[in-house]
């Protein structure tokens, strides 16, 4: 996104130009009239990755057009990231600009925030990271009072902690979380409240137990588990799954089960092709969970044939999705055995053609 796209005067039109002939789509399939989730208008985005731009013994961020890989375009100012990495980005590049060892082959940074305002830098290299890199780091990280991790090829160096806490309010209660380095979090903080705030109304009145494919490290598990008896959650990251199981019992969940299994693995374990030893903590077999609602959060390219077949058995199904056209491409697939319910678009990237969406589908009655 170029960052002349970013009008802040004019996000409520852009939004409305963006939304319009999404809207038109969904309720050709029967979809009733979604609910609209704006962003802020600057300051939205909790995380921001830049190259970093050597000239002689200068350096500065950089970030590069479509087909211009080796033409830079110095970043100054990025009003989009939150307040806390805007007001880090050019005291950190001081601080880099006055140590050749922390800036030698130095190749990107990244910055990751929270609403609390926990910070943690990771700073990217074309060399190793060795003792002398980490004695300086550590002064740099307690200069700027932010957490810190070098990488290099096959090495990692943390300086603190290599997570963030984070706190969401949902409905007026406080959720905490563990976001850890290089697990998958929702970059738009405030959407991504409303986004759990609308998917907890989505499933009042849902019962039984809910089944979660794609759970992350519990970011909409939690919140919505006490619309459930139970609920079993499945995620195939090992560092997401275990912030999920560490998120649960910091928020003292006692009906959620966590487990670390692909979508995929998820289906042949409910199709009862292959018994799965990473199930075998349940406090009692699969059989006997009563699964009517299924909740997914897929990536970009949306459900496999397989997963979405699993889903067509379903009473209930939350589907988030940060891809539109495979969402469409899913209902159109359910729309015999399911129709939507509910739909919500949600702006986690404002000036961009992204979008999150939201429904709710409820099994047709004969």
């Amino acid at each position: 996104m170029p960052l002349s796209a970013i009008q802040p005067d004019d996000y409520e039109q852009l939004l409305a130009l963006k939304v319009a002939p999404l809207t038109e789509t969904f309720m050709a399939l029967g979809a009733p009239q979604p609910h609209i989730f704006p962003s802020p208008p600057l300051a939205f985005r909790l995380r921001a990755e830049f190259r970093i731009w050597h000239d002689a013994d200068d350096l500065y961020y950089a970030m590069f057009r479509p087909g211009a890989p080796k033409d830079p375009v110095a970043i100054t100012s990025f009003p989009i990231a939150s307040q806390p990495i805007q007001k880090l980005m050019p005291e950190l590049l001081e601080q880099l600009r006055r140590s050749s060892l922390l800036r030698r082959k130095l190749f990107q940074v990244e910055f990751l925030n929270t609403l609390t305002g926990d910070m943690l830098v990771t700073l990217i290299y074309h060399r190793p990271v060795d003792d002398n890199w980490e004695s300086e780091a550590k002064l740099l990280a307690q200069h700027l009072g932010i957490k810190l991790i070098g990488r290099s090829r096959k090495q990692k160096r943390v300086i603190g902690d290599d997570s963030v806490r984070e706190t969401l309010c949902i409905n007026s209660l406080e959720y905490h979380y563990k976001q850890p380095d290089q697990a998958f979090t929702q970059p738009n903080g405030h959407v991504n409240q409303h986004m759990i705030e609308w998917a907890d109304s989505a499933c009042e009145g849902l019962s039984f137990d809910l089944l979660e494919l794609y759970c992350g490290i519990g970011n909409f598990t939690l919140p919505l588990a006490h619309r459930f008896n139970r609920i079993l959650a499945t995620e195939v990251s090992k560092v997401a799954t275990a912030a999920a199981l560490e998120n649960r019992n910091r928020n003292n969940v006692r009906n959620v089960e966590f487990a670390r299994l692909s979508a995929e693995e998820m289906t042949e374990a409910m199709s009862g092709t292959r018994p799965f030893r990473r199930l075998a903590h349940l406090p009692e077999p699969l059989a006997n969970y009563e699964l009517n609602t299924l909740l997914v959060d897929p990536p970009r390219a949306g459900l496999d044939k397989a997963t979405l077949a699993l889903a067509g058995g379903f009473k209930n199904i939350l589907y988030i999705s940060c891809n539109p056209e495979t969402l469409l491409t899913n209902l159109k697939a359910l729309q015999p055995t399911h129709r939507i319910a509910r739909l919500a678009f949600f702006d986690q990237f404002p000036y961009t053609h992204h979008l999150e969406s939201g429904v709710l589908l409820t099994r047709r009655v004969p």
